[in-house]
């Protein structure tokens, strides 16, 4: 476990120092200084961390492995009559542990670090434009803006468009404004553009009472890899109940939950790749790189899959749940063969 935990480790240290590198060189010009740059891209990191972890997960079994095999340790081990099943228990416990520590630790903090610099690329979009609207005892307010970020504790709306109804869906104000902001006091522009039910034009600055805050719109609005795994059970219910569809966030809740099953899957193919029987010229310059394509294959299953779940074609636990069984059953198989021969 430990030869596996360096391997991992080893794997991960050099794809991050290459993509931190990549994106801290192009995030310097558009940062006011080295450290703001550094921290931008330490957050894109973490959103990258999620899709090469099973990656590196395969291939830190194959260097572990590899390793065993060069000191002829594994040969003695499986002489002494341990099982591949046994040989590859500590990968597998390995496995589970990375995945748990990824869904529960990394995820929350990735999702946290992304919160403070929310943009409209982490939102759902209708028509490449917000849209948000509340209904209320006294009539509707639809908000219409081309985009929006986040400052402290408030959120920006620019180019934005209000729309003001009664109980009758009668337009009673239309407000228009460069940036109009959302605060937990309420909605406010300044130099509005207003029009009243009469179509009188007036420039002011213009403030409303609403239901709305930067918590719920966001809640509503964030794209469902933007949502902290311990928040998502909560968060669907709540969709659920006003009848926003949630079939990605469940794609996204049962990916983070079976995380720990899809590293088992990749330990479990690293061990598949990594059976042989030659102490010396062990081909695993070959080996690495077929099992590499084999990665690229099995994240396009995984995709695919995801995709179905997405869009109905599949239950989303279906969805998720079948590529890393897949994976097992066919190493498993491969394993026995191999052993059996």
């Amino acid at each position: 476990m430990r030869r596996f935990f360096s391997g991992v480790g080893l794997v991960l240290l050099v794809v991050c120092g290459i993509i931190l590198a990549v994106t801290f060189v192009e995030r310097l010009p558009s940062n006011p200084t080295v450290w703001a740059a550094l921290v931008d891209s330490w957050v894109r990191l973490m959103e990258y961390v999620p899709l090469f972890l099973p990656l590196a997960v395969f291939m830190g079994t194959l260097l572990a492995s590899y390793n065993l095999t060069k000191s002829s340790e594994s040969i003695i081990v499986a002489s002494a009559g341990l099982s591949p099943y046994q040989m590859a228990r500590p990968f597998l416990i390995g496995a589970i542990l990375i995945g748990v520590f990824a869904t529960t630790i990394i995820n929350p903090y990735s999702v946290n670090m992304n919160a403070q610099d929310i943009t409209p690329d982490h939102l759902i979009l209708i028509d490449d434009a917000i849209w948000l609207r509340e209904s209320s005892d006294t009539g509707y307010i639809t908000m219409n803006a081309k985009s929006m970020h986040k400052s402290g504790d408030i959120l920006l709306f620019d180019n934005a468009t209000i729309y003001i109804q009664d109980k009758t869906f009668k337009l009673t104000q239309r407000v228009q404004a460069d940036t109009i902001t959302l605060s937990d006091a309420g909605i406010n522009a300044t130099n509005a553009h207003t029009w009243d039910d009469h179509g009188k034009l007036r420039i002011q600055n213009w403030h409303i009472n609403t239901l709305l805050n930067p918590q719920t719109v966001l809640d509503r609005y964030l794209q469902p890899d933007q949502i902290s795994f311990w928040d998502l059970p909560e968060f669907i219910t709540k969709m659920r109940e006003i009848g926003v569809p949630v079939r990605a966030h469940l794609v996204q809740f049962w990916t983070l939950l079976f995380l720990p099953l899809t590293m088992i899957a990749m330990a479990t193919l690293g061990v598949a790749f990594s059976q042989t029987r030659q102490r010396r010229n062990y081909s695993f310059g070959v080996k690495f790189g077929i099992g590499i394509l084999t990665c690229f294959a099995v994240y396009f299953l995984v995709n695919i899959f995801s995709a179905l779940g997405a869009t109905g074609v599949l239950p989303p636990l279906l969805a998720i749940v079948a590529p890393p069984l897949i994976i097992i059953a066919g190493a498993g198989v491969f394993i026995t063969s191999f052993d059996t021969i």
